[in-house]
């Protein structure tokens, strides 16, 4: 992978929309009061009721709720599919592993849907703090399983990718490392990552943010993962930090993240470790772009968003 053009983190590569969204956000999480002065589900209820800074979705009219057999109960999975799918994407949501839910994003993988002819699946998997780790990659690897041994004869296909955003990114890349070493399996495809967070101990740019309130802060990252992680697990165990893991056999990957990101290191980090594994990775970094960009209606996301279909329909 050839090293990142120097000029992509410059500020005059950042489009006037996108330093207009930024400090747009700003102004509003700066105004707001703190998120970590409320319970998790007082959160949690009003980002359901379009209280967050993303832009509430609408939900799919077609989706339908199934559960499948966990390690400690029944998982929700959240179905999303045309009539002959061409293929199936395994969504898995991020909100740090403490909130947002499985029809958040119902929109956006409608999308996915209309322009890849793929069904879409998404994981209702459990939430810290009161279902701390392991309790959420139990979830992820119990619904790749599903599919890797149902999938085929639900849908029709063994066409499967994987792929979420912020914490679910981070748990897409647990995943295939789960179910290739306690399953012996690799039925992905394609692994569509962003701005996932690899290194719970942090990496430089997580540690070091200093754009203010742009999404996603380093006391963010730091709480997250204490509310997450019990006390006395090693964060850099590939179980819980998946930038320490074994990257053989992994799928061809898109790795997406802003340069305005508190986690562009560990999309960095990530797509060089995956290509020493002699594995295809193609890290995308998106020029004064904040954390999960990806969620706002602007120009910068249409394009990121059709580089995705381009991911999924070349593979």
């Amino acid at each position: 992978m050839p090293p990142a053009d120097p000029a992509v983190f410059s500020d005059e590569a950042v489009a006037p929309a996108t330093a207009a969204l930024n400090a747009d956000i700003i102004a509003k999480m700066t105004a707001l009061p703190d998120l970590w002065a409320f319970p998790p589900e007082l959160v949690r209820e009003n980002r359901r009721q379009g209280r967050g800074i993303f832009p509430l979705q609408a939900k799919s009219k077609r989706a339908e709720v199934i559960e499948i057999e966990g390690k400690h109960g029944k998982v929700p999975i959240r179905v999303i599919a045309p009539d002959k799918p061409s293929g199936v994407y395994m969504h898995i949501h991020g909100g740090g592993w403490m909130f947002n839910q499985s029809d958040f994003q119902d929109e956006s993988l409608e999308k996915i849907v209309a322009e890849t002819g793929m069904a879409c699946i998404s994981v209702e998997y459990r939430l810290a703090p009161e279902h701390p780790f392991p309790a959420g990659p139990d979830d992820c690897e119990t619904a790749a399983l599903w599919l890797a041994t149902e999938g085929a004869r639900r849908f029709g296909t063994d066409r499967f990718f994987i792929g979420g955003e912020s914490a679910g990114a981070h748990l897409s890349a647990v995943t295939l490392q789960r179910l290739r070493d306690r399953h012996g399996l690799t039925p992905f495809r394609g692994a569509n990552l962003i701005a996932g967070c690899y290194d719970l101990g942090m990496t430089p740019s997580a540690r070091n943010f200093n754009r203010g309130k742009l999404i996603l802060t380093p006391r963010d990252i730091f709480l997250f993962t204490r509310a997450c992680i019990p006390p006395g697990v090693d964060l850099r165990s590939p179980d819980v930090s998946p930038l320490y893991g074994s990257l053989e056999s992994m799928p061809a990957a898109l790795l997406s993240v802003g340069t305005h990101d508190a986690l562009v290191d560990d999309s960095v980090f990530m797509a060089s470790r995956w290509q020493a594994a002699g594995r295809e990775a193609t890290l995308k970094l998106w020029p004064g772009g904040c954390h999960v960009f990806q969620g706002f209606d602007f120009p910068m996301a249409h394009e990121a968003f059709a580089t995705e279909v381009a991911f999924f329909n070349s593979h």
